[in-house]
């Protein structure tokens, strides 16, 4: 892969993996159009990249809730169980539908549809007023269960696990956090997985390391712009925007075909 490739798709990664507009789908679309062929390996560094930026953005609540769990800590452990518990429809969901979460990557038109789905929900789940709900096993379940479908491309996994939890009436910047806390396992988990295999080959480094950097920062970014314009109640412009890209993809796949 070439650095201007690499530095691209890494720009991508950074701007829409916590952005609620899906960077599976806009990864999957650039290379389908753009002609870029990027290696398993190299979407496993730039998952690594987003997710330590949440680590580095949330470092405090990270470090608050490791002490809390070694203290035995009654809020810390229980908020440290709804993470755990959050991720155990992801998991189910993300290994029993794999298969056709994967077929989706080949077809622009199905991660039209998937965006088309991210934009609608964006732009319904912004109209629900703010709420105070504290979370529980059950709201929890449900946005674990939201993060499982966001597997497929097209779906935008903070979208659907923000988007839930506002359903849900839990409040924003709650809603934010306990998503991308979440999500630190999942992607884990998926890095572990896939890595196993995909980094036996030889690694160009220099591509490699400038997209997980490039991720990184970019990430970091993205995750203040998005609580920003959470709190300003702008939500569903990023559903406006999966919608007009849904659009514009099946357009172009129908006047090529």
């Amino acid at each position: 892969m070439e650095l201007a490739q690499a530095l691209l798709l890494g720009l991508i990664q950074g701007i829409t993996e916590w952005l609620p507009i899906s960077s599976s789908g806009h990864l999957a679309l650039a290379q389908h159009f753009l002609g870029i062929e990027a290696s398993v390996a190299f979407d496993i560094v730039l998952h690594l990249g987003t997710l330590l930026a949440v680590v580095a953005y949330y470092r405090n609540d990270l470090l608050a809730l490791g002490a809390g769990i070694l203290a035995r800590d009654e809020k810390h452990l229980r908020y440290a169980g709804l993470i755990l518990l959050s991720a155990i429809p992801t998991a189910i969901i993300g290994f029993s539908m794999r298969d056709f979460f994967e077929s989706m990557f080949g077809s622009p038109v199905a991660v039209a549809c998937a965006l088309a789905i991210t934009g609608a929900f964006l732009i319904i789940s912004s109209r629900f007023k703010t709420g105070s709900k504290q979370l529980g096993a059950g709201s929890s379940l449900l946005i674990g269960l939201a993060q499982g479908i966001a597997v497929a491309p097209g779906i935008s996994r903070s979208g659907s696990t923000i988007g839930t939890a506002l359903i849900l009436g839990v409040g924003k910047e709650e809603a934010a956090r306990f998503s991308f806390l979440a999500a630190i396992i999942p992607i884990l988990g998926a890095a572990l997985l896939e890595g196993r295999h995909a980094l036996d080959g030889a690694i160009d480094v220099v591509p490699v390391a400038a997209g997980f950097i490039v991720a990184a920062a970019v990430g970091y970014l993205s995750i203040g712009v998005l609580i920003r314009l959470l709190k300003e109640s702008r939500l569903q412009w990023f559903g406006y925007y999966c919608m007009a890209l849904a659009l514009v993809v099946i357009a172009i796949t129908s006047f090529a075909g």
